[in-house]
């Protein structure tokens, strides 16, 4: 958004200095993006007179000028330069704008320097307006009256001296898109006072010729308001130096004043306008939605195909504008135009928005009507336009004609001066606030606030307070600090789940995994690799065609990490991450996570050949480490019940019962390796932070210390299985014999493989368990200890089918 210090002074009657607008624009929330001072660009061009032009000897274009300029301004002495100039209008006593050596020309890119043309010294130059960006004019120097004041800067002269202001506009601030909402905030900062804006409707002549009429399917939210009026008898020639300045400063084009008063109200009071040539309009208006395939150019001369369902206005003959967003080159208004219609309309912004961006259109009215602008201000715009119009351009202006009504867009919040402390942490007093808000355009009714047409982005009470804050500026805020009890230990700040992800990262940090933090989006492949990839967790705007699902694991993040790692040589790798996974896209369908991948080594190389791949033994022994550390229960079981992305025989699940699993570990499947182009085997670890029951809580006393004075008995047995037999299951079996006196079972031996086969039968196996006794009240008898053998063997044996090996 661009304007000029003089353009807000039309709304603002302010003394402020450039200085102080500029730094209130940013405090409040509107950042200054940049600011053009013609002083600074401008300031080394004076005024001067030619004492003698005489054509230049060598050159029937050229002319030798003898030029009175005065370096050091009005008041000082004055100094005669020759100059060559190719200028028709040059002559002796023409009063210009002359440019010493050493001034940069905007105009042209080009420093001056002493110079020989064609055999003559030149040592300055005469300009033209378009050689100071002043217009597009460059038929001639520029040639001002006989009284101008010699040796003054031609900017002050002009009054060209206006600094041009650039800030920039967030989403929610429609209103900052007119200078006029520009000045309420300054108005409202104290940098001045916001003039009144009077609205005098203009009395029509004549009923309008041409209706307006609104699609019923439209009504209710496409454009819920459409008015206009026929003016007659305009004179559309150019607009006035005043209108044309204030354009060309922000950088519009001047084209006609028809067309000048329509860009002028767009940014003058974010009141985007459009007008028909009636002449070239058949029948009545009609705002519709397209069928679909209608063809159109607009007023950029390029050709649009309407999509079905977009908003098109319509006359006999088929479209005349693409609603909200552009115009149609076949009723623009030109030199000739004679009849003009106005066009004043509120449209639905996400209509607007869905149009503009699907026919690639970007334009200033699209620019306001997408982030909303004020509804209640459609017929004051159109007067304001109507008024304008009459002033500049003549004619007579007709009824307002129009169709639909203003959406009400009244709603009230309650107001609490209490809750800036609260909510801002600064003090300020209720009168102030209460000011503030009314500055704003806010409407005080008791303790109910509403905000005012023009600010579509208030929508509670919180936004009130964050109103007041902005203009009283956050920059008064003063650090405090938190108010501490007076007595006694503060309770807990994190939440039980908190306090498990800080075990967990702390945990795994120490076993020396080093932390990632991945995207939470993942490509729709990998989601279906890991159990996820359906459209409730689709995104519906992705970042990249990389990034389209949420990632229902947290694996894939890790494995694209360890193929970046590996890809650039690193090839020992162990990584983690904690966070959430997701299974749908409502809320509660997530949940949290401890991931870690192994690839590689265990170790750094070194001579005493300690160094080994890693295995799924290391996984599974973090795993337990990690639900140790979030206060898992001991006693757990392991099973195979895994998902798919892991090793079917080189993984397990450690769970409580075959409900409530608690961590996965294992092996990763090949074909994810595959998938994500990894080297060699990947070890792998999650562990689901929320499944594992809360811990009870503690008894403040220990209890008593649980010792035995009596020696444990350890006795060895070894069975011969089938080789697909686990040895859980022995290890299960030989504890359910005696769950009194048997206090642990160990493996402490396999005896597998073709070696095996040859000794024991093919697909057979012996496995050897170590058994520790503890007797609690007295000491076992040998007769005892056998007993608890042949019960352990015949548990074995019913369990697993294996034999006592001899």
């Amino acid at each position: 958004m661009k304007f000029t210090m003089s353009w807000l002074k039309d709304h603002l009657d302010t003394t402020a200095t450039l200085d102080d607008v500029l730094y209130a624009l940013t405090d409040l929330g509107l950042e200054v993006e940049g600011v053009s001072d013609p002083a600074a660009s401008l300031g080394a061009f004076t005024i001067a007179r030619v004492i003698e032009a005489v054509q230049h000897p060598d050159a029937d274009r050229l002319r030798l000028c003898r030029v009175e300029a005065w370096p050091n301004g009005p008041d000082s002495p004055s100094e005669e330069v020759q100059v060559v100039c190719g200028a028709p209008n040059a002559r002796t006593g023409l009063v210009g704008v002359f440019a010493p050596v050493g001034t940069h020309v905007p105009g042209t890119g080009v420093d001056l320097k002493p110079g020989v043309i064609r055999g003559q010294a030149s040592n300055g130059m005469l300009c033209s307006e378009r050689e100071l960006e002043l217009s597009e004019d460059h038929d001639g120097i520029i040639d001002l009256p006989a009284d101008a004041p010699l040796g003054a800067r031609y900017i002050d002269y002009a009054g060209a001296n206006d600094p041009v202001i650039e800030i920039a506009i967030t989403p929610n601030r429609p209103d900052a898109l007119g200078v006029r909402g520009i000045a309420r905030d300054l108005a409202a900062r104290g940098l001045g006072t916001l003039k009144p804006l009077d609205v005098e409707p203009v009395t029509g002549e004549f009923r309008c010729p041409i209706g307006v009429q609104i699609a019923p399917e439209l009504i209710e939210k496409g454009c819920p308001f459409f008015a206009g009026r026929l003016v007659r008898g305009v004179q559309n020639g150019p607009s006035p130096d005043w209108l044309q300045k204030r354009l060309r400063a922000i950088g519009l084009r001047p084209i006609s004043a028809l067309v000048d008063i329509t860009n002028f109200f767009t940014f003058d009071l974010n009141r985007p306008l459009h007008v028909f040539d009636a002449a070239k309009v058949s029948g009545d208006l009609r705002v519709h939605p397209a069928q679909g395939g209608e063809g159109i150019v607009a007023l950029d001369d390029k050709t649009y195909t309407l999509g079905a369902g977009q908003m098109v206005i319509s006359d006999d003959h088929g479209p005349e504008s693409i609603a909200g967003v552009m115009g149609g080159a076949a009723s623009g208004c030109s030199e000739e135009t004679v009849d003009v219609f106005i066009e004043s309309a509120y449209w639905d912004p996400i209509t607007i928005a869905a149009t503009g961006r699907a026919l690639k259109i970007n334009s200033d009215a699209r620019y306001r009507f997408e982030r909303g602008v004020d509804p209640a201000f459609t017929r004051d715009g159109l007067e304001l336009a109507t008024r304008m119009v009459l002033d500049l351009c003549g004619g007579a202006a007709s009824e307002v004609v129009f169709d639909g009504a203003v959406p009400d867009t009244t709603r009230s919040y309650t107001f609490d001066p209490a809750r800036v402390g609260s909510l801002v942490g600064m003090d300020i007093p209720e009168a102030e606030q209460r000011a503030t808000l009314e500055a704003l355009g806010f409407t005080l009714d008791g303790a109910m606030a509403t905000p005012p047409s023009w600010r579509p982005d208030v929508l509670g009470s919180a936004d009130l307070i964050e109103e007041i804050a902005r203009v009283a500026s956050l920059t008064k805020l003063e650090g405090k600090p938190l108010p501490r009890p007076q007595a006694g230990v503060p309770r807990a700040i994190l939440t039980p789940l908190q306090t498990r992800e800080r075990a967990a990262r702390r945990m795994l940090a120490g076993l020396g995994y080093n932390e990632c933090v991945t995207y939470s989006f993942i490509d729709g492949d990998s989601a279906a690799l890991f159990g996820g990839g359906a459209d409730a967790t689709r995104l519906q705007n992705p970042i990249s065609s990389e990034m389209t699902h949420m990632r229902p694991d947290l694996l894939p993040g890790l494995l694209q990490a360890a193929a970046r790692n590996q890809a650039r040589g690193a090839m020992d790798l162990a990584l983690f991450e904690v966070g959430p996974a997701f299974s749908g896209g409502e809320p509660g369908e997530q949940h949290m996570q401890a991931a870690a991948i192994l690839v590689g080594a265990n170790a750094d190389r070194d001579p005493h050949g300690s160094r080994r791949a890693v295995d799924l033994y290391d996984a599974k022994a973090d795993a337990e480490a990690v639900l140790s550390a979030i206060g898992a229960p001991a006693k757990f079981q392991i099973n195979r019940n895994l998902p798919g992305w892991f090793h079917p025989g080189r993984a397990g699940i450690i769970s409580l019962g075959p409900k409530l699993p608690m961590a996965m570990f294992g092996e990763v499947h090949p074909r994810i390796i595959r998938h994500y182009g990894l080297k060699g085997a990947v070890m792998a670890l999650t562990v689901l932070v929320e499944n594992p029951p809360q811990p009870k809580a503690r008894k403040t006393a220990r209890g008593a210390l649980s010792g035995n004075r009596l020696q444990s008995v350890e006795r060895d047995f070894a069975f011969v299985l089938d080789a697909g037999v686990e040895a859980a299951q022995v290890v299960n079996a030989a504890m359910g014999a005696d769950k009194a006196l048997i206090a642990d079972v160990q493996v402490f031996d396999e005896f597998a493989g073709d070696k095996a086969a040859a000794q024991l039968g093919e697909g057979r196996k012996s496995l050897a368990i170590a058994v520790r006794l503890q007797p609690g009240a007295r000491t076992l008898t040998d007769e005892e200890i056998d007993a608890v053998g042949e019960k352990l063997v015949a548990k074995v044996t019913k369990a697993t089918g294996g034999t006592l090996r001899g």
